[in-house]
């Protein structure tokens, strides 16, 4: 068992980060936060790192239901998307599975509703 799902395309990084942030809008998705790892320990480290980016995706609607049913949820919150360069020269794209942490509470709508949430997650890989 994995805590996400991913897709990996033959890309430009840059592109690729485009790509992801259309299609999460298109599942209704918004982008709170876009964390540019490379930039941050070049910048506070002086380290050099791959292209690394942490997209935190919203949908607010799933996320007000979401908060409704559980109000520590927030703690998970929100849906996080890496965007990283893999050493083959390609770009991977991981979200992660809502549904794994979702289990351990036990509360049977949340899990209904974090299924609803990984089927758009697996859309907007899929429209990659």
């Amino acid at each position: 068992m994995t805590f996400h799902i991913s897709r990996t395309l033959n890309a430009p990084f840059d592109a690729t980060v485009s790509r992801v942030v259309d299609a999460l809008q298109s599942e209704g998705f918004g982008v709170l936060t876009d964390i540019d790892i490379k930039a941050t320990l070049k910048s506070k480290l002086g380290l050099e790192f791959r292209d690394y980016r942490i997209l935190g995706a919203c949908n607010p609607p799933l996320a007000h239901r979401a908060l409704e049913l559980e109000d520590k949820i927030g703690t998970m919150l929100p849906c996080n998307v890496i965007v990283q360069a893999t050493t083959e020269g390609q770009v991977e794209i991981s979200a992660i599975d809502p549904t794994i942490a979702m289990q351990q509470l036990g509360n049977s709508a949340l899990a209904e509703l974090a299924e609803t949430v990984k089927t758009r997650l697996e859309r907007v890989l899929d429209k990659l």
